[in-house]
């Protein structure tokens, strides 16, 4: 039985299978991608709720794994030469399972840069443009009478769903045939956008054919159906 006592995350989320990968995370775009990659490979994992709600990714213990303070993280018991392994970031995340699993990324090493490239495009860009607009259209800072910073985010993430649109014109998956990480790591935060956020009409989302296409066939996937109630809500 692997011996997972060095990671202090364990003495408040304790496992109860030390065996398998460890997840801690919630069902927001980002820490559902992790669960839906999981669900997708078919790797045995155990996966924890970190009560965002209420700073618990502000506690010592979640610290002692990921001092951004951020959901997800996982730690796997069988990490790189046999030994325990903790991970952060969400990206990085999906490119270790998918390289520890050989799935859902291309071995072809044009093709696998090629996507990890539309992950960077999702972390670095759509994720977090999605989320200001997210906070100044229905959250904190609606409440702020200056609109501009809300004009910012809506046009640049019009923008972007502009780039997305552009992508899957002819292709089913942003890798054209193959589904990979690359659609993990959007797919969530464009169902956010216009769900959650209620965002829809603010980027003229009924104005794009592909990228609602896409979002249709991706949330139709058994294991993504899975993965967005991953860890269950308290």
């Amino acid at each position: 039985m692997a011996d997972l006592s060095a990671f202090d995350i364990t003495k408040r989320w304790p496992a109860k299978n030390p065996d398998i990968l460890q997840l801690y995370s919630f069902p927001t775009p980002n820490g559902v991608k992790v669960s839906i990659m999981l669900e997708e490979i078919g790797l045995p994992y155990e996966a924890h709720t970190i009560k965002i709600g209420e700073d618990e990714t502000w506690t010592p213990e979640f610290l002692s794994l990921n001092p951004n303070g951020k959901i997800p993280a996982i730690l796997d018991p069988n990490g790189p030469d046999g030994k325990p392994f903790g991970l952060f970031e969400s990206g990085a995340i999906l490119q270790y399972l998918a390289e520890k699993s050989g799935k859902l990324l291309p071995a072809d090493p044009a093709r696998r840069m090629e996507t990890i490239q539309w992950v960077y495009f999702q972390m670095a860009g759509l994720g977090p443009i999605f989320g200001q607009l997210g906070f100044f259209h229905k959250f904190a800072g609606k409440e702020i009478e200056d609109k501009r910073p809300l004009t910012r985010y809506v046009n640049e993430s019009k923008r972007l769903l502009g780039v997305l649109e552009t992508r899957l014109d002819g292709r089913d998956w942003i890798m054209g045939d193959e589904y990979t990480i690359a659609d993990i790591a959007i797919l969530g935060w464009v169902r956010n956008l216009i769900g959650f956020y209620e965002a829809g009409d603010l980027v003229a989302y009924d104005t794009l054919k592909n990228v609602p296409a896409w979002l249709e066939h991706g949330l139709a996937r058994p294991a993504v159906q899975r993965g967005l109630d991953i860890p269950a809500r308290p």
